[in-house]
Order: structure tokens, then sequence, then C-alpha cells
């Protein structure tokens, strides 16, 4: 009876040794920002031969100056880098990037605000990502916060928030947010955000270690609370859409598998009010543009115009 209870003790100081350390790998490798996030001009590189006419875009704003480096302080005391493009208007886009991207990587969206739609343009980098201060990513969560920075920082009469991927998870969670005051037009587009970090995280723990949620999603969420101060099921851009009352443009690719087609039709479902939904055919995760150019273009125009 002893050496049987001697083994079973054995076997479940293993299991939570292993439990452990699977947990912090897990969130490190979840949330650990990019080691080249940094570096803007291999970032410039890779998005233009992406998007070769985000160059052009980027060449003229360079030739007069009116891209600018620009800065807030959150009241944590971190700095967060972003970058500015001024048309001097009552309309401004926030522009919103994915995970471990940096603004750059996204030029192409903000040369649809400004150069197709005529839209001041804001393009923060999250925390822990690009030149913005923090060590860990955190998936658009308390990102929500810092964005809402930026958008009273810029506030304008127009207003919409785009973001692609973890950028569209922050945009949905951003949305369930009281607002200031005084912007007139308000409106969000997500383009292949995730219904909550629970599912995505979860999807992906299946798809690439055939592993199961439980127990590995639970120790580590709790890791997360403990070091970050969030979990991941409270971290629900699918709860904040049921909240939000501005109108909403959904969009996803047909044959995304990293996040997933299915989670934008309870997303969908789950907003209230105006909203559209486009499912870009043939697109994998955060290419609907890049498959579908003029009607990427046509579509956000069409829904932030009206």
């Amino acid at each position: 009876m002893k050496k049987l209870l001697y083994i079973l003790i054995g076997f479940l100081v293993l299991l939570t040794l292993i439990v452990t350390g699977g947990s912090f790998y897990m969130l490190d490798y979840s949330l650990a920002p990019d080691a080249n996030r940094m570096d803007r001009d291999s970032c410039l590189q890779q998005q233009f031969a992406a998007y070769p006419e985000s160059k052009l875009w980027y060449d003229s704003l360079q030739r007069v100056y009116a891209l600018r480096d620009t800065f807030l302080i959150t009241p944590s005391g971190e700095k967060l880098h972003g970058f500015y493009v001024n048309r001097g208007c009552q309309r401004t886009a926030i522009v919103v990037h994915g995970w471990r991207d940096c603004a750059v990587k996204f030029f192409w969206l903000a040369r649809i605000y400004d150069h197709e739609l005529g839209y001041n343009v804001v393009m923060p980098e999250l925390h822990g990502c690009g030149e913005s201060e923090g060590d860990a990513i955190q998936m658009g969560w308390h990102d929500r916060h810092d964005v809402m920075l930026w958008l009273k920082a810029f506030q304008t009469d127009t207003m919409v928030v785009h973001g692609v991927s973890m950028g569209a998870a922050t945009t949905m969670m951003l949305s369930g947010e009281p607002m200031p005051d005084g912007i007139r037009h308000l409106r969000f587009v997500e383009d292949c955000g995730y219904t909550s970090v629970w599912d995505e995280f979860a999807g992906q723990l299946k798809d690439q270690f055939s592993l199961p949620a439980f127990p590995l999603m639970y120790s580590t969420s709790l890791l997360c609370q403990l070091r970050y101060g969030w979990s991941f099921a409270e971290a629900s851009a699918l709860h904040q859409v049921e909240k939000c009352p501005y109108p909403m443009l959904f969009i996803h690719g047909s044959t995304d598998t990293f996040v997933p087609t299915s989670m934008v039709y309870p997303l969908y479902e789950a907003k209230q009010g105006e909203k559209a939904l486009w499912i870009a055919q043939g697109a994998e995760h955060a290419l609907a543009y890049k498959e579908h150019k003029a009607e990427y273009i046509r579509r956000v125009k069409a829904f932030v115009t009206k």
C-alpha cells in the first residue's frame, strides 16, 4: 500500500512539474515580444516587398516630412510609440497592428485611410511591440486602454478604429468601452480578430501541439493573471462587442486557419445595431487586402463614409 502511495505521489509531483514548466513555456511563447521589433529598416523592407504601393506612399510623406514619430506616456509611466500623418482635417483613423508586429508592417492600411480616404492617420505600436516599451504582449486586452489614450489624444469629429488580427481583437475590445464626448461619428473595422484569447490559444494549442485545453490552458491563464494581471477568459472580444453601440464592419478571409473563419460569425451575431460582414474568398489570415485590394478599399470606404 505504501509503495502504491509513493508511486501516486511521485506521479503527481512529476505531473505538477510538467504542467508548471509547460505553463511558463506557453506564456513566454505566446506573449514574448519579437526580438527584432525595433529594427525599423527590416520592417520597412518587408512591408515594401509585400505591398509595393506603400513604398510610393511612404516616400511621398518623407519628402514633405509628413510622417511623424509620436509618443504617449501611460498612467503606469511606460512610453508608447506611434506614427502620425496629419492632413489637418476633422477625420482621423487609428490603425492597429497585429501580434508580434509593428506599425510599419501595416503602412498598407494607413495608406488606404490617408491616400484613398483623406483621413489623418494614427498608427500606435502596442505594449511590447515595435518601439513601444513593455516586456510582454497583451493580446489586445490591456491594449484597449492604451488605444483609448491615442484616441483621446488625437480626437476629431469623425473617427475610425481599424485593426487587423490581434489589432482587430484590440479594436473590438475597445469598442465596448465608454467613449469620450465630442466624437460625432465613430466606426470600427475589425479584420480577422479572435473571439477571445482563450479561444485563440486553445485552438493553437490543439493545432500546433495536439494538446487539449485541460490542464495547460487553465494553469497558463492563472500564471498570466499572476504575472500580468489578466486572464485568458476575461480577454473577450465577444463580450465587448455585445456592448458596442457603434457601427462595425467585420472582415475575415474564407481560408483563415490561424484565427479560424468560424470565429467571425458569433462576433457578428453578438453585435447589435449597424454592422456589416465581408468574407474575403480565398484569403488566408490577414490577407484579405492583399488578395482583394480594390474590393477591400471599396468596402472600407463605403462603410466608413456612409
